[in-house]
């Protein structure tokens, strides 16, 4: 996919990986709707992408509210015309063991996780099926491979996104939306906490940026269904 002039909705947007592809996005020449729940964060981004010479969108959101999910489709079709690329990012991860996990923490990292991706997605699809060629990318973890003491809930989640995306794929192929899960290990982001010397190792969100824009510019025939990305000496 040829990215300039590509209309693309950045959900997570605020910081982390979600930041730094939303930028990526723009330097390659797309005009951006950036969603979170935090409007400084969206401000400072937005004035980083107008710096480069694209447009962008922010909306304040919450993925676990459906109108809001459904307002942010709408204002990015409204104000830019259409939409072509759908980054599915926005997450939480809640750590513990199942015996002392609490119902609310279980259901708050599902709802924006899985239910939030998927109400997304479906807003998204009829806009993304207008185009002759677009793009999905839903971000999920390698812990939705790996299993891990404590990360039962977040590993569910993320399983479920996995599953989610796989069969999204088959679905929509033919319409010619291509659909692409990344599984990201360990970033240096607000998301994790580790030493020094893990924040030299470990991956930054650029290495996962560059990724994502690297498989949309895949040609259309090829579509790369999954990533996996770690880093070389954990």
């Amino acid at each position: 996919m040829e990215i300039k002039n590509k209309v693309a909705v950045v959900t997570g947007a605020g910081k982390g990986i979600g930041r730094a592809t939303a930028l990526a996005l723009a330097k390659e020449g797309a005009n951006v709707t950036i969603a979170s729940r935090t409007m400084s964060d969206l401000q400072s981004l937005a004035r980083e992408i107008g710096n480069v010479g694209r447009k962008a969108l922010p909306v304040e959101a919450d993925l676990t509210r459906e109108s809001h999910v459904k307002t942010i489709i709408q204002k990015t079709v409204d104000n830019f015309g259409g939409l072509d690329i759908l980054v599915n990012n926005a997450g939480i991860g809640l750590f513990g063991r199942v015996e002392e996990f609490s119902t609310q923490d279980w259901d708050q990292m599902f709802e924006v996780n899985l239910r939030g991706l998927f109400l997304c997605t479906r807003a998204a699809l009829p806009y993304l099926k207008k185009k002759n060629e677009s793009f999905i990318i839903n971000v999920a973890s390698l812990a939705a491979k790996n299993s891990f003491v404590g990360g039962a809930g977040y590993a569910a989640s993320k399983w479920g996104v996995l599953g989610f995306s796989k069969c999204l794929m088959l679905e929509e192929r033919d319409a010619g939306v291509r659909v692409l899960t990344i599984c990201p290990g360990s970033v240096d982001t607000h998301f994790s906490r580790h030493s020094q010397t893990k924040k030299d190792t470990i991956l930054k969100a650029d290495d996962v940026s560059h990724t994502i824009v690297e498989a949309i510019k895949m040609p259309q025939r090829a579509m790369i269904s999954e990533i996996d990305i770690r880093p070389t000496n954990p």
